[in-house]
């Protein structure tokens, strides 16, 4: 991603000027006065040089700059730091730059009109950050000449979630799809053994079981085959509710202080979010990916190296969204699919939602990406209504379990549970 502008500004003096040219005066009166040349002679260089200032602005009065910045975000190395490099094409002898980088370190430099620097931050969260703010202004005439303002430089970028190994899926209770891993629910090639059946039209003689025919045959040129079950592949849907970023710390919420509050729930749904897709691709099966605000991000089901790629990048994109962010219509979702909705379920629409899924057949997993919460910082009423929402919030798993919803929090053993319910294949209560 580059960003460049361009800016004309015209140049002003510095108090630097008016500083020397009194300088001079008045060691030149007092040198003249003392009979003391070489106090003179001190006074010579201000003079001049702040002639040579008074003369250039004449032979060039309000001089034009025409100056540009360009940022380039280098490739990422490692996980988690962001390297952008930054070039500046000025006609002043000197820029001068205040950047802050990924909202928390600042830094104040000053560079040749025409260089390139090199700006290197480590992001504490994923998903989209500011990981440049530039402003700067160009200097000349040995700092006796500005030229103003360059205007603010924002380099927005998309970072990547880590992800977690997960060996295994759940998988629907019925697949529908005819190539895959998976063992299906209906004859075909490649899966376990299913029966012994008498030959029918469509069938190959390759799969005649002659034993079987030697055994259970009761009139001349009846034959029996084997039949197989067939591989099939699941259809995986992840729904991300990004209508609320909340931190471990709770005083911060509201706040946006992403410096203090720790790991927060987008945090966590980015990384389930990732995880979930390189698992489902891995395995061969499909993966969709809708964000449920008002003109969320949605990808529809696909696999594949190149359709993961497309997932990952949706999902480092995917921010909080504003106040009006319901979602107004539901995503489409494939028949037979393991929809995965993660939320912090304080807002009861995605419980909604999810109980709407799985009042439609699907196996839904509401995966709880609320981190653990720290709440040392709270005042004696904002301990009681955050205990007040917390068991609203347990009211709404209750009924979510009773529906058949598979309920998953999102910590460090958010991986064996979703293996537990990887070695279930019907779905439904905890």
């Amino acid at each position: 991603m580059t960003w460049e502008r361009t800016s004309s500004r015209r140049w002003s003096r510095t108090p630097a000027v008016l500083i020397a040219i009194g300088a001079a005066i008045v060691l030149a009166g007092a040198g003249l006065a003392l009979s003391r040349p070489d106090v003179v002679a001190i006074a010579a260089p201000l003079a001049i040089w702040a002639l040579l200032v008074v003369d250039a602005e004449r032979v060039r009065p309000g001089a034009i700059e025409d100056s540009a910045i360009t940022v380039r975000a280098a490739p990422e190395t490692t996980h988690g730091t962001l390297d952008d490099e930054i070039s500046v094409d000025t006609d002043a002898e000197i820029a001068e730059l205040f950047i802050v980088q990924s909202a928390r370190r600042d830094r104040r430099v000053f560079v040749p009109g025409r260089s390139t620097i090199r700006a290197r931050s480590r992001s504490r969260h994923s998903g989209p950050i500011d990981s440049l703010r530039i402003k700067g202004r160009s200097i000349g005439g040995d700092g006796a000449l500005t030229g103003g303002a360059l205007g603010v430089f924002v380099q927005r970028r998309a970072v990547a979630p880590a992800s977690r190994d997960l060996h295994a899926l759940p998988l629907a209770p019925r697949l529908t799809g005819l190539h895959g891993a998976h063992e299906g629910s209906r004859p075909g090639q490649g899966g376990d053994f299913r029966d012994i059946h008498p030959f029918a039209p469509g069938d190959e003689l390759r799969r005649v079981d002659w034993r079987a025919t030697a055994r259970a045959a009761r009139r001349p040129g009846e034959l029996f085959v084997r039949r197989t079950n067939s591989l099939s592949d699941a259809s995986v849907v992840i729904a991300v509710d990004a209508v609320d970023d909340l931190g471990e710390v709770v005083a911060t919420w509201g706040s946006g202080d992403l410096e203090r509050s720790g790991t927060t729930s987008l945090d966590n749904a980015r990384e389930a979010a990732r995880s979930l897709a390189t698992a489902a691709v891995s395995a061969g099966d499909r993966v969709a990916y809708h964000v449920l605000v008002q003109s969320g991000r949605s990808l529809r089901s696909g696999t594949g190296a190149r359709h993961l790629a497309r997932v990952v990048a949706a999902i480092a994109g995917t921010g909080q969204a504003g106040d009006d962010s319901r979602y107004r219509r539901t995503p489409p979702v494939p028949h037979g699919s393991v929809i995965a909705v993660l939320s912090t379920f304080f807002d009861g629409a995605a419980a909604e939602l999810a109980l709407m899924w799985r009042a439609s057949g699907h196996r839904v997993l509401a995966i709880d990406t609320l981190p653990d919460l720290d709440s040392s910082r709270l005042s004696a009423e904002q301990r009681l209504a955050l205990r007040i929402v917390l068991a609203e919030r347990e009211d709404m798993f209750h009924d979510l379990a009773a529906a058949g919803v598979e309920i998953v929090r999102w910590d460090a053993g958010a991986v064996g549970a979703i293996g537990a319910l990887a070695r279930s294949r019907t779905g439904g209560v905890r």
